[in-house]
């Protein structure tokens, strides 16, 4: 038998652990779950699914953003999910599928559960491809028209209950005869029916700083990208991925600005290769953020 002081007394102590491990899963400046872009375990989720998101939940990351589903139905991936304890509250679809198949990735994430739909790489309006081969090359007016198209698929998601975004690399800010594409998505598409997820590790590879974006459009912004580069002096080539706190882009400014704006939900690891055993690299990742004071 224990008095009701003692009971008491521990009660408050569970209580006060629970907080802490609370806090503990949050990104110490921004107060938002800790989040991993799944493209960065492609590889191991492609051999053993379910073990694969088990490990990312034992490194400390609560919520996930999918980048392809492995041949998995919707039932599926929310068992799997649920399984590990995780949140997919986002997934990424390059433009070229969404394109071609649109309601059938809409019906799925709706199944799913999603609150967002990314379109993780663009394409031009002409999607033949080059003597080469290859895509074209997008022209400043391939911009403005995926503008409109983004409008478009934006209002669709919406009308489900989902949001509908974009994600940059680094050709969004190159200069193009007729303006910058990333400056044109942000004048040409709509608020109300496209959000940006702001990848703050290429943006700095290309030479833009995240937090003057952020700072001249505060409205726009609901997801970060957080990964980490060595800044050759070679120019975007030159950078070498790293993880977070072992290279050369200072998130401690990126998060002040961030904790700033008006719609940001969600914040993503995403380590697109490994020099190390990929879960320590993962748990650097997370603990990089939980610990980052301003």
């Amino acid at each position: 038998m224990i008095s009701r002081r003692q009971f008491i007394g521990r009660a408050s102590a569970a209580a006060a652990y629970t907080a802490l491990q609370t806090t503990l899963s949050y990104a110490a400046p921004l107060n938002l779950p800790v989040g991993i872009q799944l493209y960065s375990v492609r590889e191991q989720l492609a051999k053993d699914y379910d073990k694969t998101l088990a490990e990312v939940a034992a490194a400390g990351y609560t919520e996930v953003e999918a980048a392809g589903f492995y041949g998995k139905s919707p039932a599926d991936v929310k068992q799997s999910m649920q399984k590990a304890k995780l949140r997919c509250v986002s997934s990424h679809h390059p433009f070229g599928d969404l394109r071609k198949k649109f309601d059938e990735i809409l019906a799925f994430n709706k199944e799913l559960g999603v609150q967002y739909i990314i379109c993780s790489s663009p394409g031009p309006k002409d999607a033949t491809p080059g003597a080469n081969g290859k895509q074209k090359p997008m022209t400043i007016e391939d911009w403005r028209w995926i503008s409109g198209q983004f409008n478009e698929l934006g209002a669709k998601t919406k009308a489900q209950g989902i949001t509908f975004g974009y994600h940059n690399h680094i050709h969004e800010f190159e200069h193009l005869d007729g303006g910058v594409p990333y400056m044109e998505l942000l004048k040409l598409t709509d608020p109300a029916k496209v959000t940006l997820e702001l990848d703050c590790g290429w943006a700095t590879v290309a030479g833009v700083k995240p937090v003057d974006l952020m700072r001249e459009h505060p409205h726009r912004f609901s997801m970060l990208h957080v990964k980490d580069f060595k800044l050759g002096s070679g120019g975007p080539e030159s950078a070498k991925v790293t993880e977070l706190g072992m290279g050369d882009i200072d998130y401690r400014p990126i998060f002040a600005e961030a904790a700033k704006t008006q719609n940001l939900k969600h914040i993503f690891v995403e380590q697109e290769a490994f020099d190390m055993p990929y879960m320590q690299s993962l748990k650097i990742d997370a603990d990089y953020i939980k610990k980052l004071q301003g």
